[in-house]
């Protein structure tokens, strides 16, 4: 996840690690740079990196992110309504180390041609970070969001209806609406403890394991297998944790994938959109603090590639 040339070797690839961009990108470094090693002046349209707008390699390594992502929605909410038809004691546990598999060859699947976010999480935190351009994060956001219905949509095609409303498609839940002795009531998570637990455990995922995906040294050592492996590992921790610490029927648990939620919502509808924001809400809060403390941490800690497309970067050289 977050790669940027992938495994093999090239030209344009020293460390011969995880870095954040497909292959064929040149490396920031030198596009800002004249042939005397001089800075150059540069417009807001590049530091934005509105040029990946129009490069076809971009479009074509979004492929890869919305096959992905269709692949990860479908699999993860087939793996959700399985755990629970299966009426195991342990359907949590059994949800989360699946979740945890699944993720981890999805990652190895797609991270050599786009740099395996499948997950606006990443792709926004690589933004904000500069790691990526905010086009090439645009591109990759609608092919996420796409790749989410296209995946919700294909486990409609192959569910009973009965599945379909029971579970909702395994999209993400606060709260589910129930007959009670005076009408429908409903059952579920407080919207301000769900958005706490959203925040939170995206924070963790992007703390305790796309850290090491970002970080080049770290990268180098451990290499793809490894890194996508702690990856996935994590985020079925977090599965299990979200899901079974508030025992609360109703709640799905934290989604920390925006494009995941929004494509069974899309589909499916209903009460899904209840609360909906907070699925976009909390990782958003999340990414933004996860970049503030890298900004924070002494720079030797952190050791990323040129990073010109840098949030702040852009932000000070806008008022200039």
């Amino acid at each position: 996840m977050g790669s940027h040339n992938g495994v093999v070797g090239d030209e344009e690839n020293p460390h011969n690690g995880i870095r954040i961009q497909p292959v064929l990108s040149t490396p920031m470094a030198e596009q800002w740079k004249s042939e005397g090693g001089k800075k150059m002046n540069v417009t807001i349209g590049q530091k934005l990196g509105l040029n990946e707008l129009f490069c076809p390699q971009v479009w074509r390594a979004s492929l890869a992110e919305l096959l992905g992502t269709a692949l990860l929605v479908f699999l993860i909410d087939t793996i959700v309504i399985s755990s629970i038809q299966t009426q195991t004691k342990t359907p949590n546990l059994i949800m989360s180390i699946v979740v945890a598999i699944t993720i981890t060859i999805l990652l190895l699947a797609t991270f050599p041609v786009s740099g395996g976010h499948i997950n606006p999480v990443i792709t926004f935190s690589a933004a904000l970070l500069g790691l990526i351009s905010f086009s090439r994060a645009a591109v990759y956001f609608l092919a996420q969001c796409l790749g989410g219905v296209l995946g919700a949509l294909a486990l409609k095609a192959v569910v009973n209806g009965g599945i379909e409303k029971t579970f909702s498609l395994g999209g993400c839940t606060l709260s589910i609406i129930e007959p009670g002795p005076k009408g429908p009531i409903t059952i579920g998570l407080q919207t301000d403890q769900a958005l706490w637990i959203e925040a939170i455990c995206t924070f963790i995922f992007l703390f305790a394991s796309v850290w090491i995906a970002f970080d080049e040294r770290q990268a180098k050592v451990h290499g793809p297998v490894v890194v996508c492996s702690i990856i996935g590992l994590v985020l079925g921790l977090l599965v299990f944790v979200s899901t079974t610490m508030t025992a609360t029927k109703g709640y799905a648990g934290a989604g920390m994938n925006p494009a995941r939620c929004l494509g069974p919502a899309l589909i499916r509808g209903g009460h899904l959109w209840d609360g909906h924001w907070v699925f976009w809400a909390g990782p958003a809060i999340a990414c933004t603090a996860f970049y503030l403390y890298i900004k924070i941490i002494p720079d030797h800690h952190f050791k990323g590639q040129e990073q010109k497309h840098d949030f702040l970067n852009i932000l000070s050289h806008s008022f200039k």
